[in-house]
């Protein structure tokens, strides 16, 4: 099966690495990675996004790990739009988060508009921090969390406070 996934991945945290399994237990997997001018457009907050190389660099290292433990291939490819490369026809499979689902959606209506077959839509849970938040690269940038979603050593010492 070829599986297809996407996004900025910045930084590369827990619930990515859940999208990533989950596309190398399916197949065989493409990643689309968010070109600098496609990650400013899609971010819901204003925040530095760091370039594409270092993006790049560190999904390569995550799905080497992943690719090595199910004996998978991969490649990573630039998007340069929203809807990406999950709209050419060697794909089975779209790996989603929830609130990426809607996208997966918009990809089958343009896959069946161009004739080809719906990709099997995989949608992955969040993975929730250990303050029972979605762990996200927003929070980990602005220090609330790590990229295991352990709270920063100063967001403990407030939580902690706001208990007593």
């Amino acid at each position: 099966m070829n599986v297809a996934l996407g996004g900025t991945f910045d930084p590369v945290h827990d619930g990515h690495r859940a999208l990533f399994e989950r596309a190398f237990e399916l197949g065989d997997v493409t990643v689309g990675l968010t070109s600098d001018e496609l990650a400013q457009q899609t971010r819901k907050v204003d925040r530095y996004v760091r370039s594409y190389e270092e993006r790049r660099h560190d999904v390569d290292e995550e799905c080497s790990a992943f690719a090595e433990e199910y004996d998978r291939e991969y490649e990573i490819r630039t998007l340069y739009e929203s809807t990406g490369i999950a709209t050419e026809p060697p794909f089975d499979a779209l790996v989603v988060s929830p609130e990426t689902e809607p996208g997966g959606v918009k990809i089958n209506e343009i896959r069946e508009a161009d004739g080809l077959d719906p990709l099997r839509i995989e949608v992955v849970d969040h993975i929730l921090a250990e303050d029972g938040e979605i762990i996200s690269s927003t929070r980990i940038v602005e220090g609330i969390i790590d990229e295991h979603g352990n709270l920063t050593p100063e967001r403990e010492g407030r939580a902690s406070v706001r208990q007593e």
